[in-house]
């Protein structure tokens, strides 16, 4: 089973960024933590801050991945370039959130992502990756 996780827009401030709201942990150790409990499962991962190259992932993802774990950052709200990627696209998707987004302020209330996601999963921390991979690979 091979995952991608794709992380957006300042995700790769992890462990930097309002600790309060997303944990004082970076994303690379987590991984090395998530690789060894998942050790049948092969994950790769990519982070940018730029739409264009998380729409080239995602399509880069089809029929190379089982399954994609994308957590688009502030793209959720806004990106119609990247639910259409996802849309056009075979592999499945699920969106994970490290914070409850449903919490927080109006504007993230909306995802553009989840109508042609296969789910999402929100608000617990960094374990939404590992809930994520979980939910693709049953």
């Amino acid at each position: 089973m091979k995952i991608l996780i794709i992380n957006g827009p300042n995700l790769n401030l992890l462990g930097r960024r309002e600790p309060g709201i997303y944990g004082t942990g970076d994303f690379e150790s987590y991984l090395m933590v998530l690789r060894a409990t998942l050790e049948k499962v092969t994950i790769d991962y990519v982070q940018s801050n730029i739409e264009g190259e998380i729409v080239e992932a995602v399509q880069h993802a089809d029929g190379v991945y089982d399954g994609v774990v994308l957590n688009a950052g502030g793209y959720t709200h806004t990106s119609v370039a990247i639910r259409d990627a996802i849309g056009a696209v075979k592999v499945p998707v699920v969106e994970v959130h490290i914070s409850n987004v449903l919490a927080r302020e109006e504007f993230r209330h909306i995802s553009l992502i989840a109508p042609v996601c296969r789910g999402s999963v929100m608000g617990f921390g960094l374990d939404s990756y590992r809930l994520g991979v979980l939910a693709l690979i049953g």
